[in-house]
């Protein structure tokens, strides 16, 4: 900002003074024109020559006439200077830099004005003629920015002060400025350190400016790192315990059978059962270590989702039997779909299999057409997902905040593989609230021909 004031007081008042010493030259040297052509004019009806005078005696007086106007006129900047035509001039020094050249010389012959000036210096020489062969010519000069010194002082005091209130106003607006970038750049500094409740003053709501939008984009990112941990730290604890609960029974159950107590073929269903869990587990992590790093494929084809759903379905039921979960389909005979047929079937298992986690009584699995798709959803009667989770659902790693009474509890994985799964297919897939209560998920897909 200084230096954009001090550029712009060089530029204007570099200009201004050159543009005024121009214009006060031009100025100048119209004036001497006109003073000393009416000064070389009187000069030459003052010594104008008497016809009853003889040729002597008229010399004679005009050289007397013109040495006692050169002792008159002994001023400052004017000279006079004489001869004959076509001969040297002699007279007074001229002012030092004015040289009167062969040109100069040879328009005075003819009567003839010139002007000038030699740097500063302007002048204007103006010739008369005495006689019949004699001249003289009357040489005014003068600074021509003698003014400007008062001008260019009074200038620099402006300039001064006008710089010294852009120093102030650079100082001013610019801890204005840089005060919310240095507190953004602490804060980003704390941020990357570890310390995730980092916030800055939240800007009003009016405020749309750049450090107004970068002080909202530094506090989302605050914000989303800060649950990313705590969604980080709840996985590990969900894994952890589910990971734990079965490697308990599964140990306790074969203690068991070591030391020969127990039901050995209840203790085989139990360690069956946990290990079937421990393996769901195991296949949701390398599902999604596998959609994160793309390297799966899909075999896109044909598949019918009414059947694939009532297949799902009826493989929950011995699971839906021990919990008293009613299971139920709504769908057409055929409703055929483009997807993976093996990718298709986790999808609808995992969410079965969430629902039936949340559920209170009923399951319902629905399959209809809906234009050039075709759309599944599944209904529970459970609590329902609060509205702060909805848009978190299929978050990798995110928990409901709503958790399922029973014992076993969710890691968080199942719906974040339906998402990557549903996306690869190029289907959609969201969450909301099912129209008895409770919760929906729902799948659409492209419809086959």
């Amino acid at each position: 900002m200084v230096a954009v004031v001090l550029a712009t007081l060089v530029i204007v008042g570099g200009g201004t003074l050159v543009l005024s010493n121009l214009r006060a030259r031009a100025t100048t040297e119209q004036a001497l024109r006109v003073q000393a052509a009416d000064l070389s004019t009187g000069l030459a009806d003052v010594i104008a020559p008497d016809s009853g005078q003889s040729t002597v005696v008229q010399v004679r007086v005009r050289k007397q006439l013109i040495a006692v106007f050169r002792s008159v006129l002994q001023l400052e900047g004017v000279a006079i200077i004489s001869g004959r035509r076509g001969g040297p001039l002699q007279g007074d020094v001229l002012p030092e830099g004015i040289v009167l050249s062969a040109a100069d010389r040879a328009a005075f012959d003819r009567l003839e004005m010139r002007s000038g000036n030699n740097g500063n210096v302007v002048y204007a020489a103006s010739p008369a003629q005495v006689g019949t062969n004699n001249i003289f010519v009357v040489v005014l000069t003068r600074e021509a920015n003698a003014g400007l010194g008062a001008s260019l002082r009074l200038f620099l005091l402006a300039a001064a002060a006008t710089l010294a209130l852009g120093v102030g106003a650079a100082l001013l607006f610019g801890l204005r400025i840089t005060r919310p970038i240095r507190e953004a750049a602490a804060a980003t500094h704390l941020l990357a350190a570890g310390h995730l409740a980092t916030r800055l003053a939240e800007p009003a709501a009016s405020a749309h400016d750049e450090m107004a939008d970068l002080t909202r984009s530094i506090n989302n990112m605050a914000a989303t790192l800060e649950r990313s941990r705590a969604v980080e730290q709840q996985f590990l604890m969900s894994v952890s315990h589910d990971l734990r609960t079965p490697l308990t029974s599964i140990r306790g159950y074969a203690e068991a059978i070591a030391d020969g107590a127990g039901d050995p073929q209840r203790a085989a269903a139990v360690i069956h059962s946990e290990s079937r869990r421990l393996e769901r587990l195991v296949a949701d992590l390398l599902d999604l270590a596998k959609l994160q790093s793309q390297s799966f494929s899909l075999q896109v084809a044909t598949v019918d989702l009414a059947a694939a759903a009532g297949v799902a379905l009826a493989g929950f039921e011995p699971d839906a039997d021990d919990r008293s979960v009613r299971l139920h389909l709504v769908a057409p005979e055929t409703l055929p779909v483009y997807a993976d047929p093996d990718r298709l079937a986790q999808v609808i298992a995992n969410l079965i299999e969430n629902a039936l986690r949340h559920t209170s009584s009923t399951v319902t699995v629905s399959t209809w057409v809906d234009g050039e798709a075709a759309v599944l959803t599944i209904d529970d009667d459970g609590q329902g997902i609060a509205t702060e989770d909805l848009p978190h659902v299929f978050e990798r790693l995110y928990v409901s905040r709503v958790r399922p009474e029973r014992r076993e509890n969710s890691s968080g994985l199942g719906l974040a593989v339906v998402r990557e799964l549903v996306n690869a297919m190029g289907g959609q897939v969201w969450a909301t609230t099912a129209p008895g209560g409770g919760a929906r998920i729902a799948v659409r897909l492209r419809r086959s021909a």
